[in-house]
């Protein structure tokens, strides 16, 4: 009986130290990259498209290329439905496995605020591009977070200035009226330090007006606007709460030119159906166009679409900016390998530097087919947001149009609000400020 013991032990422990073997040799061929997504729920048409971005792209990295110099990209999604205890599951399961995550694009704000004080503990990023906490792009508190390309604050102070630009200068906002119509979440409520200091300097009256989620109930809130006739509504909403805004602007009279939405509202699938009731409608978005340009779309034409994988969000803004998501993902994991090792499997720790010195400058993005769709980007210790580049759309009742130049948001307003509240946040959470001169 002992000796039958010993020999199933010994059998396990060679089992075991064959897994761990097993492990550690796929970990070097593939990279893993999981991905929170949310195809139920109330925000279902945002994340839809939007998971098929950041798949899509994935798929064209592998076959395409290969993986990235040779390490092919693992990947697999997680439904959290946008709620945060299922985000937090996901990120619980998913982050040790397959050799260790290469980083989480969150995919919401309540997750990231849940994850974050987690990440400098398992050492993994939190990739959060156009979202997240605004004051995670000052690096030297937040080590893990990547709030890319830009923040709500970002979006805030660069609705402003196009309304500015509208009304002949920033001085003539004095005595106007902006109201700010938002999901009553973190998400929704993201915007507002910037724009009451915006509103202090300027003399504009902010008015706020909290919905309830899932927000298809906003009579009394547009009853409350045609009282108070704001001269600016700015919409931070997602999925279901979208059109149900424009209808009920529709019906209070208030015109949909004067209306301003937060990217994540700014998608085909948020104004087709309701075709000229939004007819004027504005949002931003943090790259060029919603429009299907560029080599990479050609390239997904040859490579992934041409295997009778095309989704029918494909082209759409928020598919677009999936993709962009995950570009930044794999560029990351690209600048790690140039200073790691070269076409070998990276650490969670090592990606993180990556992504904290990233360098997209405009002959990388014509390289990747991205040129037609973004600026230059550049991250250091100091700086984990990049560049900020914005612009405005508008809706013609059958597809976006841009209709400004390139904006940049105003750091006069948005440095001391990151300073600031980066402090705050590291006081609170007792976090050792790094010193970014001495980073390598």
């Amino acid at each position: 009986m002992k000796l039958r013991m010993k020999a199933l032990a010994a059998t396990m422990a060679v089992g075991t130290l064959f897994g761990a073997f097993a492990a550690q040799a796929q970990a070097a061929d593939e990279q893993y990259i999981p991905l929170f997504t949310y195809r139920t729920g109330s925000f279902a048409p945002l994340g839809i498209p939007w998971a098929d971005g950041k798949i899509d792209y994935l798929r064209l990295v592998n076959e395409r290329d290969g993986g990235v110099n040779g390490v092919r990209l693992k990947f697999e999604e997680c439904e959290t439905a946008y709620a945060t205890d299922r985000g937090v599951e996901c990120y619980e399961r998913m982050k040790h496995a397959n050799g260790g995550a290469s980083g989480f694009d969150s995919q919401s704000t309540g997750i990231t605020f849940a994850v974050s004080d987690k990440a400098p503990i398992d050492k993994v990023s939190i990739e959060t591009v156009g979202y997240g906490l605004s004051q995670s792009a000052d690096g030297s508190v937040f080590k893990w977070n990547f709030p890319l390309l830009g923040t709500y604050w970002t979006a805030a102070d660069v609705m402003i200035q196009d309304i500015a630009k509208k009304e002949g200068g920033l001085e003539n906002l004095k005595g106007k009226k902006i109201a700010l119509v938002y999901h009553d979440s973190p998400y929704g409520k993201e915007p507002i330090p910037l724009l009451r200091a915006r509103a202090e300097a300027h003399g504009f009256e902010l008015i706020l007006y909290p919905v309830t989620a899932p927000g298809v109930e906003q009579k009394s809130t547009w009853l409350a606007i045609r009282q108070q006739r704001p001269n600016y509504v700015l919409l931070w909403s997602a999925g279901i709460m979208t059109p149900t805004s424009i209808r009920e602007a529709q019906s209070t009279g208030f015109p949909r030119d004067k209306m301003y939405s937060i990217w994540w509202a700014g998608s085909e699938h948020d104004v087709k159906d309701l075709g000229q009731v939004a007819k004027g409608y504005n949002t931003i978005t943090i790259h060029n166009t919603g429009e299907p340009v560029g080599k990479v779309y050609d390239d997904l034409q040859t490579h992934v679409y041409a295997k009778g994988t095309k989704p029918d969000t494909s082209g759409s803004a928020a598919y677009t900016r999936g993709m962009v998501i995950s570009m930044l993902q794999v560029e990351a994991i690209r600048a790690a390998q140039e200073k790691f090792g070269k076409g070998q499997h990276m650490t969670s720790e090592q990606v993180r530097w990556g992504f904290e010195n990233l360098n997209l400058t405009e002959e990388r993005l014509k390289e990747l087919g991205f040129d037609q769709i973004l600026r230059p980007v550049k991250t250091s210790c100091e700086n984990h947001m990049g560049d900020d580049w914005a612009r405005i759309m508008q809706w013609d009742g059958s597809k976006w149009n841009v209709t400004s130049d390139w904006y940049q948001s105003d750091k006069a307003f948005i440095d001391p609000l990151v300073k600031a509240e980066a402090a705050k946040y590291a006081s609170e959470k007792k976090i050792e400020v790094r010193d970014c001169s001495k980073e390598q």
